[in-house]
């Protein structure tokens, strides 16, 4: 069977149905390539008998894009095979485009990637209005470009200024939108109008061709070497690297091969385009993003990580115990998703100011216009804000999110408990503490589990589901259906002080602070974070979190050793965090100050008693290895957390490094990064920090038996 069935009607109108045989998706594998290259040799042999031509898809999807499974294979040795078959590809879409008749695309669900190059290469094109339906080019995500024509048909259909946003954030748009833009003419209301549609407008368009194919056609905006273009195209690669930091290849070559293609006639312009796409292709910042975005996401959002043996579960009804910032986000998170919500605090007021923070959030959504009124008031409706624990009966979750205080946690979880629904899902979002010693305060240890959301909590994707050693089957199943049902990526780990987020995260905090203790300058420490491309520096991130709750957290801890007879190990960072919370009164953001001032009316800028209190001129610590050092203590961290059992999954760790504690994405997650490191050349760079830092610094034994038996992080 076919991929593509080629229909001609009555009218001499070819209707060309994409359909890929065993796929619930369309993309350009080996058998579509080889169904275009028999479709477009058929094409050119009945050209003189053909009025037009219409693509569509027999998918619920237009177009899914480019085979990843392909796409990951492709290496450097095989560089010049792999840019010949993309150049043939390119071809085959150029013949039908030059064909002399016209052409028209039938869209009838997302059309992203290749699919969207696909639609591009037609002269026509009709979209159905669903919200279910994107369209764009989402390649940079994966570090990749658009290597089906793509950059070069966005730039002569839109011109350079307007491509390059859409091009290099890899912007997905709504129909609306993208009619709005010019990149499709017409929407339908049903699936069943695109393709008389697009056969109504070959019948009165029978000598369409592309704009660029047109004589006299000229780059919208203007060429580069106009002079208003050419004074952003001086700015913008500085303006990129500040951006990326040098980590992301795509970005850039997006931005070359758009600027590059639009000096050049066409044909050489898509040259250049595949040059640069086999360069990313081909390297290994796309490998490491395609496998981890793209293949562990998906295998998460699968159930990768869920007990397969248990029924689906539904909420319908969540109980959220306080309505400080973390609370009041699940509560909206929740509620955005049709669950109805009761916040609970120890005041109404306090609940109130809870639910009020979903309000604000609903109405600047209303007055960008990505939301209604209605919809609004909707969702609002859904939160109930109280201060009696009888307001909890029927819940069918209860989400604990208060202060991180063990004594505080047991009361508010006993009394939600002896309201909810019998049977209902207990959950604790702390951060830190061991979720089998707060179960004790449950009645049914088996139905407890830790729920552990990130701030805030409405932009941050990824919740850590923490199993106790009680906590049973059916209720890590039902917490991994929660957190899908509330659109969030889960994670599961294994019970342990700080869990997997918290105990790595902590990690390069204090390698940044304890930098700063042996005398590196603050401003060194924050560059190299950026430089390896950390979204936010450490001494940043201590002001994020408070260095005030990191020392409440250190205190508990030390108490909780105490009790269990453990020895304490201090760290070079907790003196200086010791003195700036007593002695400059320096906690953080939210206090005011901390590692850096935070004035009212401009950017932040690093406290600049730092320098005179701590910075050394001889600390010895170059750009390179402080960078190293942030990279490696969560990295072997993690790896120490696969060993110990608390990750039990290799996409687990790579998605949680990402989503939760910042892990630069060209790595493509924490055990990705010793990966493409190399397990014995890390084993070895690790080995020469621990000689010169510490002990923190060792490779665990699992990774060291893994290095020398040739093995790599798989799942």
């Amino acid at each position: 069977m076919s991929a593509i069935r080629y229909e001609k009607d009555a009218d001499q109108i070819v209707t060309l149905t994409i359909d890929m045989p065993g796929q619930s998706a369309n993309t350009m594998n080996a058998d579509y390539r080889a169904a275009m290259q028999e479709t477009t040799a058929r094409l050119l042999t009945e050209a003189k008998e053909i009025s037009g031509i219409v693509i569509a898809s027999a998918k619920d999807t237009f177009f899914a894009g480019g085979d990843l499974k392909e796409l990951i294979q492709a290496q450097p040795e095989n560089a010049q095979e792999f840019f010949t078959m993309v150049e043939s590809l390119k071809a085959q879409l150029r013949l039908i485009e030059t064909l002399g008749v016209p052409v028209a695309a039938a869209i009838n669900g997302a059309a992203l990637g290749g699919g969207w190059e696909i639609a591009l290469a037609c002269h026509h094109r009709v979209c159905l209005n669903s919200p279910k339906v994107k369209i764009g080019l989402p390649e940079v995500t994966l570090g990749l470009l658009p290597g089906g024509g793509g950059v070069v048909r966005m730039v002569r259909l839109l011109g350079l200024e307007k491509a390059l946003p859409l091009l290099m954030e890899g912007k997905q748009l709504r129909p609306d939108k993208a009619l709005a833009m010019g990149l499709v003419h017409e929407l339908v209301e049903t699936r069943d109008e695109l393709v008389p549609r697009a056969k109504a407008w070959i019948t009165a368009n029978p000598k369409a061709k592309q704009p660029w194919d047109e004589k006299g056609y000229k780059l919208p905006g203007g060429a580069p070497s106009n002079p208003r273009v050419a004074q952003v195209l001086a700015v913008a690669p500085a303006m990129l690297l500040q951006k990326t930091r040098g980590c992301y290849p795509a970005p850039k070559a997006i931005m070359s091969a758009a600027v590059e293609g639009a000096q050049v006639d066409f044909d050489t312009a898509t040259r250049i385009e595949s040059r640069y796409f086999t360069q990313l292709a081909t390297g290994q910042v796309a490998k490491n993003m395609i496998g981890t975005f793209w293949f562990q996401l998906n295998e998460i959002k699968a159930g990768g990580s869920r007990p397969a043996d248990v029924p689906k579960a539904e909420f319908s009804k969540v109980g959220v115990l306080g309505a400080g910032m973390m609370g009041a986000g699940i509560a909206y998170a929740a509620a955005t998703r049709g669950i109805d919500v009761v916040l609970k605090d120890v005041s109404q007021e306090n609940a109130e100011k809870g639910k009020a923070y979903s309000e604000k959030l609903l109405a600047k959504q209303v007055s960008r216009g990505q939301k209604k009124e209605s919809q609004k008031n909707d969702i609002l409706a859904r939160i109930q804000p109280t201060a009696d624990a009888a307001d909890l009966a029927g819940c069918d979750i209860i989400i604990e999110a208060v202060f991180e205080n063990r004594e505080l946690k047991a009361k508010v979880t006993q009394e939600a408990e002896a309201q909810a629904a019998p049977g209902a899902l207990i959950s604790s979002n702390t951060s830190t503490l061991p979720i089998t010693g707060l179960a004790e305060a449950s009645a049914k240890p088996e139905n407890f589990i830790g729920l552990h959301f990130f701030s805030p909590v409405d932009k941050m994707p990824l919740v850590e589901i923490i199993r106790g050693a009680q906590t049973s089957d059916e209720t890590l199943a039902r917490a991994f259906d929660f957190v899908l049902q509330i659109d969030k990526t889960p994670i599961v780990v294994n019970d342990s002080r700080g869990f997997f987020t918290s105990r790595v995260f902590g990690t390069m905090v204090n390698e940044g602070i304890g930098m700063l203790a042996e005398g590196v300058h603050p401003a060194l420490i924050e560059q190299a974070a950026a430089q390896a491309g950390f979204p936010v520096g450490p001494l940043a991130l201590a002001d994020e979190v408070s260095m005030g709750l990191m020392l409440h957290i250190r205190n508990q801890t030390k108490a909780d050793f105490a009790a269990e007879g453990k020895s304490w190990d201090a760290h070079p960072a907790e003196a200086i965090v010791d003195e700036m919370v007593d002695e400059y009164k320096r906690e953080g953001k939210a206090k005011g100050g901390g590692f850096y001032e935070y004035p009212k009316n401009g950017s932040k800028f690093l406290w600049p008693q730092l320098v005179e209190r701590w910075t050394k001129a001889d600390a010895g610590v170059s750009l390179e290895e402080a960078r190293d050092r942030l990279l490696f203590i969560k990295a072997v961290e993690t790896a120490r957390c696969m060993q110990e059992n608390v990750l039990e999954s290799v996409r687990d760790a790579n998605i949680g490094s990402i989503f939760g504690i910042g892990f630069p994405p060209w790595t493509g997650g924490a055990l990705q990064f010793i990966n493409q490191y190399g397990l014995p050349q890390f084993v070895t760079r690790a080995r020469q920090l621990e000689a010169k830092y510490g002990p923190r610094f060792a490779p665990p034994q699992s990774l060291i038996d893994m290095a020398a038996a040739g093995e790599t992080f798989r799942d």
